[in-house]
């Protein structure tokens, strides 16, 4: 499967890429744990189907050290126990930020407020950051039909 457009080497899809590139290095030097931050790019890149990106993220989090057993968990969390409360709050605030057309309300209060009891403001702050974010990788890499598997990690960067 070839992509349908190559966002590397297209003048105004580089350019943008670069843009969201440098966002994302503020989320990954916020202090919103890295392992948190990958089980939520996971987790939205799961709702939103981008191959692309769940092969990305879950090799990253592997590199990284995260278990095998975790990351075949991200789907199912809510019947998993592998996850501390804090994950388990922001794979909730993900998933409703994710869907959040699907949410007559958009996301609830009772879902901000129990990841507010976890994560500081800077660190709510970066969470909703990177939702939005992945969120964008997400529909970029999807429209154009990105192929998965063949991401190693630190290919990059």
């Amino acid at each position: 499967m070839e992509a349908r457009l190559n966002v590397l080497e297209n003048a105004v899809a580089g350019k943008f890429m670069r843009y969201i590139n440098s966002a994302g290095k503020v989320l990954s030097d916020s202090t919103l744990p890295a392992a948190t931050q990958e089980l939520v790019k996971i987790r939205a890149s799961q709702i939103n189907g981008c191959g692309f990106c769940t092969d990305m993220h879950t090799k990253d989090a592997a590199h990284a050290g995260e278990t095998a057993q975790r990351l075949h968990l991200v789907a199912a969390w809510r019947e998993a126990t592998v996850f501390t409360d804090a994950e388990r709050a922001a794979l909730e605030l993900v998933e409703q930020g994710t869907r959040i057309a699907d949410a007559a309300g958009g996301v609830p209060d009772e879902v901000w407020g129990n990841a507010a009891q976890h994560y500081d403001e800077d660190q709510l702050a970066a969470l909703v950051s990177l939702i939005a974010l992945i969120n964008a990788y997400n529909r970029v890499n999807v429209i154009v039909q990105q192929a998965a598997g063949d991401y190693r990690p630190g290919m990059f960067g």
